[in-house]
């Protein structure tokens, strides 16, 4: 009698375990959950099943309870996945160190709006969950994000690393952003340290700290990819800023005015037209506060992640009287020192012939 109903217990054991190991009921669309904290295995598997996690929260309740250990579970905001089978769903809700990882490609010039959703497409975490992490004022204090002078840290924008990351699926929002913002730490002090000189001219001449040379370096970024052309862009935006006869001092730049429609659509009237391409109303809006065309000095704040080559242009910018600069096609832009001289290049006239 015994020895069967140890028989039968392990054949019910087996059962389980093969069903949990079938993959979930839909084909691989992202589910954001939230578990409170406590819940036993009968919550858990109530709550997965209703958020369409797996096939039976009949199961999933025998499964976490038998295999699992809902003490072990952690609270909070997780990311699943509805083809994940009910093993795997176990292993991110107790975020098992051993759990799979996600290869996320973060390119120079994302904003942390495009970064949030790389996240959640590669399972890491949540959109909203990580947009949430990156814009907790404390949270950014005790990661030395810098805010405006005298404010807090509004948003990490500027400060998550362009690299490629391994990342844990389903991880806390917060350890995905301390891992970003460290990575720029990291690459801050290395550059500060290659281009003292720079870094103390701009302190000196502007009293800019780490803060404005992310926000310049990352309008570098979002206007141009041509490598070559970074330092003369940067020479740009620098002399408008600094030479006394260029009056008012207004950047002028595209980016930043897009940047602003994706971050306050609501606040400015013309962004609710906004699909990618700026347009000269958006740019007269007076109500985007990032249009540096109506706005004079840096918007305020970054408008996008630069890489290491963007932020060095803006620290050691090329030594140039440009005033002006358009796209020529290619990827490529005409520089100018004279309004008259950009104009034609606008119109894609000849310079005059000495």
């Amino acid at each position: 009698m015994f020895a069967a109903v140890v028989a039968l217990s392990a054949l019910f054991f087996g059962v389980v375990r093969v069903l949990a190991s079938r993959a979930g009921p839909g084909a691989g669309a992202p589910i954001a959950l939230d578990v409170p904290a406590g819940a036993t295995a009968r919550d858990l598997g109530a709550l997965l099943a209703d958020a369409g996690a797996v096939r039976s929260g009949t199961l999933a309740s025998l499964y976490l309870g038998i295999f699992g250990a809902p003490r072990k579970v952690v609270p909070g905001p997780h990311l699943l996945d509805d083809g994940w089978s009910l093993a795997r769903v176990r292993e991110a809700l107790e975020r098992e160190p051993g759990r799979a990882r996600a290869r996320i490609v973060i390119p120079e010039g994302l904003h942390q709006f495009a970064v949030a959703e790389r996240l959640e497409a590669g399972r890491v975490c949540a959109r909203e969950a990580f947009l949430g992490a990156a814009t907790s004022p404390l949270l950014l204090e005790s990661l030395d994000v810098p805010g405006a002078p005298g404010a807090s840290p509004e948003s990490a924008e500027g400060f998550l690393f362009p690299a490629t990351y391994e990342l844990p699926v389903d991880s806390r929002p917060e350890e995905v952003l301390r891992r970003l913002v460290e990575e720029s730490g990291a690459r801050w002090a290395r550059l500060a340290k290659a281009h003292p000189e720079g870094l103390a001219r701009l302190e000196r001449d502007l009293g800019w700290g780490r803060r404005e040379v992310v926000a310049l370096a990352s309008m570098v970024e979002k206007e141009t990819g041509a490598g070559e052309e970074r330092p003369m862009v940067a020479s740009v935006f620098l002399n408008r800023l600094t030479d006394p006869t260029f009056t008012p001092k207004l950047l002028q730049s595209d980016p930043t005015t897009g940047y602003g429609c994706v971050r306050a659509r609501e606040r400015a009237p013309s962004c609710a037209k906004y699909e990618g391409r700026v347009t000269g109303e958006m740019n007269r809006d007076r109500f985007n506060t990032y249009s540096t065309y109506v706005r004079e000095g840096l918007p305020p704040g970054p408008i996008a992640n630069p890489g290491d080559a963007a932020i060095a242009a803006v620290l050691s910018p090329a030594t140039t009287s440009f005033l002006y600069f358009v796209a020529k096609g290619g990827g490529r832009h005409h520089f100018s020192t004279t309004y008259e001289e950009h104009l034609r290049a606008v119109r894609g006239e000849a310079a005059p012939s000495p």
